[in-house]
């Protein structure tokens, strides 16, 4: 069972081993929403399915309702965060698991293009749904192009339903609420994921405000990836994580970003360094900054 990375090697011995395994696409661009789709079509490991940040791994927005709350049809349908790429509800991820026949007896392996930005998504996910047995292709298709294994095109078999089971959460997600009460404490560092202009509110692509959460510290989840495309190693890591946390280092740290996508990285790092369980705020600065009355801060930090 892995539940933090694989390596090319590793999943090609469960291929031979014909173990019950379900793969994912997740590549994905921002810019251009089709295009992560249009690439797995053009090229991906065999048998994997493309997990689609929009259409998959995010709730619909709802409309809110004179009280704020985002208004649904269903209780389900209720998102689980804020933000631009809101988590669905379990029950509703668990029902597309099902619906693509992933088991809760499968192991998952989940690649991108990426460096591991949008397939740490699914691997949260499934964290959180209660999955262990959900791992990080380290080094992505790259790795696995660079290996001289096969990719296939265009569409894969649709496979038949199975009954996705929820279970206790793996992960910790967090809220504004939490994010604020530990910004006014200092009980917990906050860390910031987004490349180092946007941190500083230099520039801001994609929210209407730029800057970062008062005090929250800058690592880009870019940072976590060696030259090789490949996480780093455990002990160096470690040391990066020990050098930016400083005497909290002891304490789990809060990561976000812009939508609760790219933290998830520097979250797997996290855990891959062995430092306490790290928390997930997964409405990020694309609900911190449209949350009337919460601090914002531009430039670095005094």
């Amino acid at each position: 069972m892995y539940d933090t990375l694989i390596s090319v090697d590793q999943l090609r011995a469960l291929q031979d081993s014909h173990a019950r395994l379900m793969v994912f696409d997740c590549s994905f661009d921002l810019m251009k929403p089709q295009a992560g789709h249009e690439a797995w079509l053009q090229s991906h490991i065999p048998g994997a399915l493309h997990a689609d940040l929009d259409q998959h791994l995010s709730a619909r927005h709802g409309a809110p309702g004179h009280d704020g709350r985002v208004m649904v049809a269903h209780e389900a349908d209720r998102p689980a965060s804020g933000g631009r790429h809101p988590l669905p509800s379990r029950e509703r991820f668990a029902a597309w698991l099902g619906s693509i026949g992933f088991a809760n007896d499968m192991q998952a392996v989940v690649y991108d293009r990426n460096g591991a930005n949008y397939c740490g998504r699914l691997w949260w996910m499934l964290q959180w749904a209660g999955h262990a047995a959900t791992a990080v292709l380290d080094g992505g298709l790259q790795a696995w192009q660079a290996a001289g294994l096969p990719v296939a095109s265009g569409e894969e078999p649709a496979h038949f339903q199975s009954n996705f089971v929820l279970g206790e959460p793996r992960v910790k997600l967090v809220d504004t609420a939490a994010v604020r009460a530990a910004m006014d404490s200092g009980a917990a560092p906050i860390v910031d994921a987004r490349a180092a202009p946007r941190y500083r509110g230099e520039v801001e692509p994609l929210d209407p405000i730029a800057g970062h959460i008062p005090g929250a510290l800058n690592r880009p989840f870019v940072d976590n990836i060696g030259p090789d495309g490949r996480f780093k190693p455990v002990a160096q890591l470690r040391a990066e994580f020990e050098a930016l946390l400083g005497d909290r280092a002891a304490t789990g740290a809060i990561h976000h970003c812009g939508s609760g996508v790219s933290a998830v990285p520097n979250v797997l790092a996290a855990r891959i360094a062995g430092l306490p369980e790290p928390a997930l705020y997964a409405g990020s600065w694309s609900e911190w900054s449209n949350t009337p009355g919460l601090p914002t801060r531009q430039g670095p930090n005094p």
